[in-house]
């Protein structure tokens, strides 16, 4: 879904074990491993969500020559209700949320 921050707009969506209909870019992620559950938890591989090198650059992702990376902030995990700011690349709470961010019909 889109929503909008500080007038920009970016893509999210609400993190659900039971989410029947997620967005493409989600099952894809799925696909590729890049999220996976921990039990009811949602384990985030933050740089490999459409990966942007300048904002990988500025968290300290860095690509290495195998195609891998390293770095701080690969790993990041989320509870369901959370929202996954794709865009931003970070998971923000539902009470955060909805202070911030305005949805998009």
């Amino acid at each position: 879904m889109k929503a909008k921050l500080h007038g920009k707009i970016v893509e999210v969506w609400q993190v659900s074990l039971h989410d029947k209909t997620p967005p493409l870019w989600v099952k894809e992620a799925f696909a590729k491993g890049y999220l996976r559950w921990v039990d009811k938890r949602l384990l985030i591989m933050m740089p490999a969500l459409r990966p942007s090198t300048v904002a990988n650059l500025k968290l300290g992702m860095v690509g290495t020559l195998g195609g891998g990376f390293c770095g701080y902030a690969m790993y990041v995990m989320a509870d369901s209700g959370d929202f996954l700011d794709v865009t931003d690349h970070r998971v923000v709470s539902a009470r955060k949320f909805f202070k911030k961010y305005q949805l998009i019909n």
